[in-house]
């Protein structure tokens, strides 16, 4: 019998593990299955092997990296789609609903709904909620319009906007007249994966089952073709100004925390309310994440950066929010280092207890975050890429050039990923006796782990 290879694995998006729950907050995406699953797979296909003289066996399909832009058109939808078609009720029978208005929390809301369900594509079926099970029917479900729209309709609904514009619960529409079920989708947009602003959240409808997943801008394919737009229906003041809405385990704005240890009851701020828990966290880049390092530096936290606070998410952001939570007297999910709407209260009034100095107790950072897949040291998927500028990409070309794999360097290595890491890493990944996906250059778990063994 041959001795079974390691294979490069991800979480898979519907594990609730610990370890699965954290990594899907920062890698960009996951193809993979649970390192259970992917087990399975390789010691089945080892025991295929083992009985090919006797038996013929159906092979597996090997494991897919993550998709990116010019990747294998696999993750390109065919999503062709019913036209207009009222909402149906119990027994099949078309009701008729006004569109209310609506906010950005209640639109991710309904959206992950569909995805926790994993609703199944169709252009002809339609789910319990009324809602016509295609790229559209899903759209108008999350908008909550009074009926089943299509591509060519979904448009009149919104307002036209910029991509620097973008929010969670806009959307991104292309819609071919010349053939709508040749290319014509749409998604709803769930907020920037990264500071670079080249990937994405979207949630949609497609084959086999409605997922999210980040993309890159605008799309998979026809990415030039996609129009950005904003339901007309927002709630609030102006559209651009709705909050966001709440990441899984935050409180949703207005809900309070835990009192502080004395009770108090923390007036409500009259300037820079609390903008929303997806303002903050990986990938996050705005000025309230600027606004939130200065506040904690002013209450003790000026340790945890080394440079800074700037707009863009850090490590350092998360550590002093922490910190802060925990002099509150907070623990566990309570204390998770991502501000809720009592956390920003408490700063923005100057109320609450201030971090106590280094060694102090509760002004300490708490347990770093967990190595990814186990593998101590790996940092996840998401600091390889195009386009990435991080530590981690340095000491990578770095462990490359020490094995002898840094031939592809014409200068460096350097934190920004470039073609000589991919192409040193592939190198590294062939030497290991993998082939296809398993040595695509870009570097998972195992790759990592061997390369710093």
């Amino acid at each position: 019998m041959e001795t079974p290879v390691f294979e490069e694995i991800d979480p898979a998006s519907d594990c609730d593990c610990p370890g699965c729950v954290h990594w899907r907050r920062v890698l960009p995406r996951s193809t993979g299955g649970h390192p259970a699953t992917t087990r399975a797979v390789i010691l089945a296909a080892a025991a295929s092997t083992a009985l090919g003289a006797v038996h013929a066996a159906p092979a597996f399909a090997a494991p897919h990296a993550p998709a990116r832009p010019g990747g294998p058109s696999v993750d390109e939808p065919e999503t062709p789609q019913g036209r207009k078609a009222p909402l149906h009720g119990p027994g099949g029978r078309p009701s008729v609903v006004k569109a209310p208005t609506t906010t950005r929390a209640d639109i991710i809301r309904r959206a992950k709904q569909w995805v926790a369900a994993k609703v199944p594509y169709s252009m002809s079926a339609y789910w319990g909620d009324g809602y016509r099970q295609d790229c559209s029917g899903f759209v108008s479900m999350a908008w909550n319009l009074p009926g089943n729209e299509w591509t060519g309709s979904l448009a009149k609904y919104g307002i036209r906007i910029a991509k620097d514009d973008l929010q969670p619960g806009d959307i991104l529409l292309f819609h071919n007249p010349a053939n709508p079920e040749q290319g014509s989708h749409v998604v709803i947009f769930g907020g920037w994966t990264d500071y670079t602003h080249t990937y994405y959240l979207a949630y949609e409808e497609t084959r086999p089952y409605a997922r999210k997943q980040a993309t890159p801008y605008a799309y998979w394919s026809n990415s030039d073709r996609y129009v950005a737009y904003r339901y007309k229906g927002l709630a609030g003041a102006t559209a651009g100004t709705e909050p966001d809405p709440p990441r899984p385990g935050t409180p949703e704005p207005g809900t309070p925390e835990p009192p502080v240890p004395d009770n108090a009851k923390p007036e409500a701020p009259t300037v820079t309310p609390y903008p929303g828990a997806a303002y903050f966290g990986p990938g996050a880049d705005n000025k309230y994440v600027t606004q939130l390092g200065r506040m904690l530096v002013g209450r003790g936290a000026g340790r945890y950066y080394t440079s800074g606070p700037g707009p863009r998410w850090t490590d350092a952001d998360r550590r002093a929010t922490q910190a802060f939570q925990r002099a509150q007297g907070w623990r566990g999910q309570d204390a998770d280092g991502l501000p809720g709407a009592q956390t920003w209260t408490l700063l923005v009034t100057g109320r609450g207890k201030d971090i106590e100095p280094a060694g102090g107790g509760s002004g300490t950072a708490g347990p770093p975050a967990p190595a990814s897949h186990g593998v101590p040291g790996y940092p996840g998927r998401a600091m390889f890429r195009p386009g990435a500028t991080n530590e981690y990409v340095t000491r990578l070309g770095g462990q490359l050039v020490k094995k002898g794999f840094g031939r592809y360097y014409t200068s460096g290595p350097g934190p920004r990923w470039g073609e000589a890491d991919r192409r040193g890493v592939e190198a590294f990944q062939r030497a290991q006796g993998w082939r296809g996906g398993a040595a695509d250059g870009y570097p998972g778990p195992e790759t990592w782990r061997r390369l710093f063994s």
